[in-house]
């Protein structure tokens, strides 16, 4: 028997950063969030030796052990292990026998959204296996309960409700209560969003948690500069939303703009030379505007470009050594399935 699963990475479109704790619970948080055709995939092979194999082929990494009730949560695999310990504490009480194996469509700090997926990927299968009775909702909070609470990782909510719930979503953040808004949006509009769109992978990464934490810090401090700039984050996936549903997909490059603007200055380490440079030769090419994927600091970043404008924007960016890559978004969430 195997058990699969797989959930899509995202493009963070607006908002990004206003879901995360203290800001959220303070001020509330709004962001406005896409999927696409990149995932996160797990495959469980129940087995009776009494080992637990966790593997992870495209990096070449396999860690082994004995069936027991908790693994130490370190190493390469602490994500499976967080979601391991967490099914066995709440829902199975009793080891478990499998191998486990995991691949993503991305690396790790490429701001699409990747350890979050993961999770949500990893849980799906468990789910799918032990046949938990959880819903969308249950899942994207067991994945961040998981990350931010059991494991102490830094970072937001966006990312576990994307993964599992899946399409174009206004989510409202508010403490612990989140509300996932699925967006209507006319198939003609989505196609000519994902053409204009394009995603360049800036061939580096960076450590989300170092400038999640900078942000906490700075709400902490009540530096002002900083809570209106995710003030106007927040707005800015109000207006993202607007102009999605009013079809008014130009109007998108703009609203980028006006975010990333206001992104820079949440802290320090969310953008750097490399990436300012990308940017305003981006616009110098034709697009309207764009923004760092993610936390910042590296990995992806996108930008509109009206009419055209894309194939200027594609090749200028060659001569920073990243990549344009093409994707489709996607309507679909967390799928899980046995064979």
């Amino acid at each position: 028997m195997l058990i699969r699963s797989k959930a899509p990475l995202r493009l963070g479109l607006a908002g990004g950063g206003t879901d995360v704790s203290p800001f959220s619970d303070i001020y509330g948080g709004a962001i406005l969030n896409a999927t696409i055709n990149m995932y996160a995939y797990t495959t469980i092979q129940p087995t009776d030796d009494g080992r637990i194999v966790f593997d992870s082929p495209s990096n070449g990494l396999h860690e082994e052990f004995n069936s027991c009730s908790y693994l130490e949560p370190n190493g390469f695999f602490i994500l499976h292990k967080g979601v391991y310990n967490r099914i066995i504490r709440q829902y199975h009480n009793k080891p478990l026998s499998f191998r486990l194996s995991t691949f993503v469509d991305s690396p790790p700090g490429s701001g699409l959204g990747t350890s979050s997926t993961l999770v949500v990927s990893i849980l799906g299968a468990f789910v799918e296996w032990l046949k938990l009775p959880l819903g969308e909702y249950d899942i994207a909070h067991l994945a961040y309960e998981i990350e931010r609470i059991d494991l102490g990782m830094s970072g937001g909510k966006q990312d576990q409700y994307a993964a599992t719930f899946g399409g174009f979503n206004y989510m409202e953040f508010n403490g612990d209560n989140v509300i996932v808004n699925p967006l209507r949006v006319r198939q003609r509009h989505l196609d000519e969003l994902a053409h204009n769109l394009v995603l360049y992978y800036t061939d580096t990464s960076h450590i989300s948690a170092q400038i999640i934490e900078d942000q906490q810090k700075n709400v902490i401090a009540k530096k002002q500069s900083s809570i209106d700039a995710m003030l106007n984050l927040k707005n800015q996936a109000a207006l993202m939303k607007e102009t999605l549903l009013r079809g008014d997909i130009d109007g998108i490059g703009s609203i980028l703009d006006y975010g990333w603007k206001y992104k820079k200055q949440m802290a320090d380490s969310i953008t750097n030379s490399l990436l300012d440079s990308i940017y305003d030769a981006a616009k110098a090419a034709g697009a309207t505007g764009g923004k760092v994927s993610g936390a910042g600091g590296g990995g992806y970043m996108f930008f509109y470009c009206p009419s055209v404008t894309r194939y200027e924007v594609v090749e200028t960016l060659k001569q920073f050594g990243g990549e344009s890559k093409r994707y489709q978004f996607t309507t679909d969430g967390l799928k899980t399935w046995t064979i």
